[in-house]
């Protein structure tokens, strides 16, 4: 499928007679639109149940079985915060708690235009679509060629610890759930911009919060999430069946590509683009 594909050609992998994205004027994409809004306004998620045809599903396990043994595994001990300890506060404290997390990705360069998730993610009323849901004025593709389609692989034991995104939001396809494991766990706008409620992050931490919300992401969901301000955690996968979730990044600003240092914790390698935003020579490429 052409990175350019028609509505017709899309229609095989997106359900576009409940998602009709290409007709932005119908009233079901209005409906779609007004639950959308209105889920990410009250809890700052939203999930767009079965937007990916059941018939398609197999084709794009397929494809993530098929490279996640490229996957640039990383592991390490982090908290909710990704900061460093503070010795100068109880233990108990949000920032002393850390939990020990890993990281699987499959990098961008290995979803090539014959890539379903990638025609998805350049088909332009997808990205409109998901601008409008946001409310985002500066919205764009992530230029990143590591970074901008991805699949995250999570295998039996892992999962993700409590934590806030550094980002605003995410765009989220879920492709194949584990075994057993693997609920998504959030409490939304826990913190804001000018109060971190620690003693809110505690009760969270601590399991004696009643204000976790709990949602199971079946194969073909669509998830829009503000990660920013809401604590979430993915409990660990548990079985043989690994758990592929793919991830379609967009920024607030054009041209954006990573950092050499985050890059390369995250996948592994660098490009000669990574260095030369960073102002290093691209010739001093080591991986």
């Amino acid at each position: 499928m052409p990175l350019t594909a028609p509505a017709s050609a899309i229609a095989r992998v997106i359900d576009l007679d409940r998602y009709p994205l290409h007709s932005p004027d119908s009233a079901a994409y209005r409906d779609a639109m007004t639950s959308v809004q209105a889920d990410l306004d009250a809890y700052g998620c939203a999930v767009l149940k079965g937007f990916v045809r059941p018939e398609a599903l197999p084709g794009l396990v397929a494809e993530a079985d098929h490279v996640a043994p490229l996957a640039h595994r990383s592991f390490g001990r982090t908290n909710a915060y990704f900061t460093k300890d503070r010795e100068d506060l109880p233990t108990s404290h949000p920032l002393r708690r850390f939990y020990d997390r890993s990281n699987a990705f499959v990098p961008a360069d290995n979803f090539g235009e014959a890539s379903d998730l990638r025609t998805i993610y350049h088909w332009a009323p997808f990205s409109a679509f998901i601008q409008e849901a946001l409310r985002e004025t500066n919205f764009f593709p992530y230029a990143d060629p590591l970074a901008d389609v991805i699949v995250n692989v999570t295998e039996e034991g892992n999962g993700f610890p409590w934590h806030f995104d550094t980002n605003n939001y995410t765009v989220t396809l879920a492709l194949q759930n584990g075994d057993t494991g693997g609920e998504f766990e959030y409490v939304p706008w826990l913190r804001t911009t000018t109060d971190e409620n620690y003693a809110g992050v505690q009760e969270v931490l601590d399991e004696t919060s009643d204000a976790v919300r709990t949602l199971v992401l079946e194969p073909g969901d669509l998830q829009l999430f503000k990660g920013r301000y809401a604590l979430h955690r993915v409990k660990p996968v548990q079985g043989q069946t690994r758990r592929y979730v793919a991830i379609f990044s967009f920024v607030e600003k054009e041209g954006m590509v990573g950092s050499p240092e985050r890059t390369r914790q995250l996948y592994g390698r660098v490009l000669p683009i990574h260095l030369e935003r960073a102002g290093h020579r691209a010739d001093a490429l080591v991986d």
